[in-house]
């Protein structure tokens, strides 16, 4: 229970630190977790999707207002590790480089140029969903994309020290029994929601590519390849929705 608390303090900005106290040996523990918090922030998005676009206000600003939602939930905290992922990976021309590039606070062009699109897909995206396909949809890829993302990097190394890591925390490893464990609880919901699980193979294969990215251009990863990931696997989920809902199909 602590790490999920943990967790949720660590990839939200809900203030649970006012009324709970947690150890920092267990925000080594929350990768298990990160897919249950994905409920929180898909349940955000979808939440204010749906409120403003019940009471009258055109499909577009209401996708606008919802992305807006769940960046001011997370502290962006994502989207800066994808930025910065563009950064580094766009700009290094080797490992030192790459992880220092990513250190820097400064956003450069590759960043800006990545972010404006992410946005644009991920804003096209919600307002092509169907509407009864709403919840299931933005709440499976949401958690989804943290579980692949979850796995995947759980057998990677961590490219940096402990010292030089932006939270100055390592990820226990995470057994196979417990990840399943965790697909199972995540996978019940979903299905009662309506997830189209046919969307997962893209964002399998979009993860997939990027593990083998990361360990080879840095020897592992870094917070900031886990907020890239997460993202990208996402829009990948959505782009798998509408390739296996297509009428040609």
């Amino acid at each position: 229970m602590r790490s999920f608390l943990a967790a949720i303090m660590m990839f939200t900005r809900l203030p649970l630190w006012r009324f709970v106290q947690v150890d920092k040996k267990y925000y080594s523990n929350v990768l298990l977790y990160w897919p249950l918090v994905g409920f929180i922030t898909g349940f955000t998005t979808w939440a204010i999707l749906y409120i403003v676009s019940t009471i009258g206000w055109a499909d577009l600003p209401a996708c606008i207002l919802a992305i807006a939602a769940r960046l001011l939930l997370t502290g962006a905290l994502h989207e800066d590790g994808l930025a910065d992922f563009f950064d580094g990976f766009g700009g290094g021309i080797n490992k030192e480089k790459i992880l220092a590039i990513m250190k820097d606070s400064h956003i450069g062009s590759y960043g800006t140029i990545g972010l404006i699109v992410y946005f644009f897909l991920y804003a096209s995206f919600l307002y092509s969903l169907p509407t009864n396909a709403l919840a299931g949809i933005i709440i499976g890829a949401d958690v989804l994309s943290k579980f692949v993302t979850a796995f995947m990097i759980n057998t990677l190394d961590y490219a940096r020290t402990e010292e030089t890591s932006k939270t100055k925390v390592l990820y226990n490893p995470i057994s196979l029994r417990k990840f399943m464990l965790m697909a199972v609880i995540c996978i019940i919901p979903l299905y009662f929601l309506g997830t189209n699980f046919w969307a997962v193979i893209p964002m399998i294969l979009i993860t997939t590519g990027l593990r083998y990215y990361f360990k080879r251009k840095i020897g592992g990863y870094t917070g900031d390849c886990c907020g890239a990931s997460v993202l990208l696997s996402e829009q990948a989920f959505y782009l798998g929705f509408f390739i296996t809902t297509a009428p040609f199909l």
